[in-house]
């Protein structure tokens, strides 16, 4: 009995054989097309690398369906739209928005990853004029 839940089981995006690339060793030159021309043409590098870059949109997805099938349609639908209604929460554009209320919707407040160490605002390099950014955002500019 599935309950209609999502399949733990690790399917792959990409299917089939890869193509070889021209150049030394069957693949191109990272000082001609860059490092990302490189790594774009060679796939995935680990079968689990898919699984990975979707785990929170999967638990989310088997939460849901849980809670469906223990609760009914309104638990699921009213968690959605709450955490909807969160993450339209901001501050003005050129203010630096933490998004703790959705953080705390999704659990992900609990966790610490890249981006809280290494995604800080005081290490962002694009700053502008408050007054232009808030023009370009509602496009008088």
């Amino acid at each position: 009995m599935s309950f209609g839940l999502p399949s733990l089981k690790v399917k792959p995006e990409h299917a089939g054989n890869i193509p070889i690339q021209e150049g030394p060793y069957g693949v191109s030159s990272p000082l001609v097309a860059g490092f990302e021309g490189a790594k774009s043409k060679l796939g995935m590098s680990h079968p689990l690398q898919a699984s990975e870059r979707n785990y929170h949109l999967n638990e989310e997805k088997m939460n849901m369906a849980m809670l469906r099938n223990i609760q009914g349609c309104h638990a699921p639908m009213r968690l959605s739209m709450e955490r909807k209604f969160a993450s339209k929460v901001g501050r003005l554009p050129f203010l630096p928005s933490s998004n703790l209320q959705h953080d705390v919707f999704t659990g992900r407040y609990l966790d610490i990853g890249f981006e809280d160490i290494l995604n800080t605002p005081e290490f962002c390099e694009i700053s502008g004029q408050p007054h232009a950014v808030v023009e370009r955002s509602l496009g008088v500019l």
